[in-house]
């Protein structure tokens, strides 16, 4: 039946313990306000006035530590596990002011009815247990010497217990309306404001930001060197026993490829754990000669013009820039064969323009993929530059300019 659904209802007696729960909290409070009201009896003139005073006082402790941040994470945790979790997005601390207001009356509230009906659970045991001794006493409550509530012995009082169980019943109910009423409040006091909304966005954008930008660092690095290292070792199986020297110098590029990678890896991984120290330096433009070497070594020929002050290059556009080169050379190693490749790096007073050009070749450009262009051009948009790549008169062409010192 539905009227004694609440009776049997798990979230009946979860709400329950959610109220104990604040009635356990407020402890503390009246504590305080046990010590507060003696202690304003010199500056008031009566006992009563002392017991508003006290508890004005008390209800301004308990509304100042709503707004702990500890606090705030207690409550939505006893939201989320005992009152069904009405609020799944709710933060569990509140980034904006009225975030933190609703969350502190919440919190209140909490304490309040919690304070009502954990007094009611404590009391209606007792009441139940001295219901059944009046039956066979006569004594409902002894309050002193003399001074009793008495009631009839024996059947003409057996109503007693029967009354006070029905009490404890109403009490369950009880408890189940208030957690249901405690529970829409949160509602609409827990939920996420618009501020918290922007903030956890903004979050998430930075988060996803990071992500992408790890995802490049692994594909450039990670994948340049796997180009590399595989064509090196297909031509060293294939002149192993015809041309020791150059297998010998296939497998110390296979070597430097690998290690290359290592450090790289290492240094994407170290950003994934936080880890301050011991993270591997960013190549720059620097380590563009040897970034050629490497290439050459996998059997491509590679003919560089550098031009202008490449250490002059700052190290954000140096470091991205070093990647877009990478990328560049591992995708004319893996989609255009062994074709001549020409790089051309001009740094000028405002601006840093670099080209790579390479005929395309048989069968290039393979079908799908596309992660190598859409990372260059996300790294050139970070920088404010531009990027152009496509085939031009039977050559795979891109050009990148990017403005940097007073030309920014």
């Amino acid at each position: 039946m539905r009227i004694l659904r609440p009776l049997t209802s798990k979230a009946t007696y979860r709400r329950w313990v959610y109220l104990v729960l604040g009635g356990a909290i407020s402890v503390p409070y009246l504590l305080f306000s046990a010590v507060a009201v003696p202690s304003l009896l010199p500056f008031v003139t009566t006992v009563e006035q002392a017991t508003v005073v006290g508890g004005l006082l008390t209800l301004a402790v308990l509304a100042g530590t709503a707004f702990l941040p500890a606090v705030h994470v207690l409550e939505s945790t006893a939201v989320r596990e005992l009152l069904d979790d009405p609020v799944p997005d709710a933060p569990a601390k509140p980034q904006s002011r009225p975030g933190r207001r609703r969350a502190a009356v919440m919190f209140v509230l909490h304490v309040g009815a919690g304070f009502v009906v954990s007094s009611l659970s404590l009391a209606a045991p007792v009441a139940i247990g001295f219901s059944i001794s009046a039956v066979f006493t006569g004594h409902l409550v002894q309050a002193g010497e003399g001074d009793a509530v008495t009631v009839p012995k024996g059947w003409a009082s057996a109503w007693l217990p029967v009354v006070f169980v029905a009490g404890l019943v109403l009490l369950i109910y009880a408890a189940g309306a208030i957690g249901g009423l405690l529970r829409r409040a949160a509602t609409g006091l827990l939920g996420a404001t618009a501020a918290d909304r922007i903030a956890r966005l903004e979050r998430r954008t930075e988060q996803l930001a990071e992500r992408n930008r790890l995802a490049r660092e692994l594909h450039d690095s990670v994948g340049h060197a796997l180009s590399v290292v595989t064509i090196q070792a297909g031509a060293a199986r294939r002149t192993l026993r015809t041309d020791p020297d150059f297998t010998e110098r296939a497998l110390g590029a296979i070597e430097e490829s690998a290690r290359t990678a290592l450090d790289d890896l290492d240094h994407v991984l170290g950003l994934l754990r936080e880890e301050a120290a011991g993270r591997t330096p960013q190549p720059t433009l620097a380590g563009l000669p040897a970034l050629l070497e490497t290439t050459r070594l996998a059997g491509t020929d590679v003919t560089a013009d550098l031009g202008g002050d490449l250490a002059a290059v700052p190290p954000v556009v140096s470091r991205e820039v070093y990647r877009i080169l990478q990328e560049c050379l591992t995708n004319a190693v893996r989609h255009a064969g062994r074709v001549p490749v020409s790089v051309t790096v001009e740094v000028a007073a405002h601006e840093l323009v670099a080209r790579v050009v390479n005929p395309l070749g048989s069968g290039s450009r393979r079908s799908g993929g596309g992660r190598g262009l859409r990372g260059m051009a996300e790294r050139v948009a970070v920088l404010g530059g531009e990027l152009s790549a496509g085939p031009v008169d039977g050559r795979w062409e891109v050009v990148v300019r990017v403005p940097w010192g007073s030309g920014r």
